[in-house]
Protein backbone atom coordinates (compact mmCIF):
# COMPACT_ATOMS: atom_id res chain seq x y z
CA UNK A 1 0.00 0.00 0.00
CA UNK A 2 2.37 2.70 1.49
CA UNK A 3 5.36 1.15 -0.26
CA UNK A 4 4.70 -1.27 -3.22
CA UNK A 5 5.41 -4.40 -1.46
CA UNK A 6 1.91 -6.08 -1.74
CA UNK A 7 1.73 -5.49 -5.31
CA UNK A 8 5.41 -6.66 -5.85
CA UNK A 9 4.78 -9.78 -3.44
CA UNK A 10 1.31 -10.81 -5.40
CA UNK A 11 3.37 -10.30 -8.82
CA UNK A 12 6.02 -12.67 -7.35
CA UNK A 13 3.35 -15.42 -5.80
CA UNK A 14 0.57 -15.06 -8.22
CA UNK A 15 -1.84 -14.00 -5.40
CA UNK A 16 -4.42 -11.24 -5.42
CA UNK A 17 -3.02 -7.91 -3.65
CA UNK A 18 -6.03 -7.65 -1.52
CA UNK A 19 -5.49 -11.39 -0.14
CA UNK A 20 -2.02 -10.26 0.36
CA UNK A 21 -2.66 -6.91 2.54
CA UNK A 22 -5.25 -9.17 4.31
CA UNK A 23 -2.78 -11.27 5.60
CA UNK A 24 -0.62 -8.37 6.30
CA UNK A 25 -3.23 -6.71 8.55
CA UNK A 26 -4.03 -10.15 10.23
CA UNK A 27 -0.56 -10.81 11.10
CA UNK A 28 -0.19 -7.42 12.72
CA UNK A 29 -3.42 -8.00 14.58
CA UNK A 30 -2.74 -11.80 15.67
CA UNK A 31 1.56 -11.91 15.74
CA UNK A 32 2.72 -8.78 16.10
CA UNK A 33 5.39 -9.63 13.17
CA UNK A 34 3.46 -8.14 9.89
CA UNK A 35 5.19 -4.91 10.29
CA UNK A 36 8.58 -5.67 10.75
CA UNK A 37 8.12 -8.48 7.79
CA UNK A 38 6.69 -5.67 5.65
CA UNK A 39 9.65 -4.08 6.19
CA UNK A 40 12.00 -6.63 5.87
CA UNK A 41 10.15 -7.44 2.02
CA UNK A 42 10.08 -3.53 0.96
CA UNK A 43 14.35 -3.93 1.74
CA UNK A 44 14.40 -7.27 -0.34
CA UNK A 45 11.79 -5.62 -3.01
CA UNK A 46 14.25 -2.43 -3.28
CA UNK A 47 18.05 -4.34 -4.22
CA UNK A 48 15.90 -7.27 -6.25
CA UNK A 49 15.59 -4.21 -8.98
Amino acid sequence: MILGVSEWLSSKLGWKTSHIRIAFVLSVLIFGVGIGLYLILWIVKMFSK
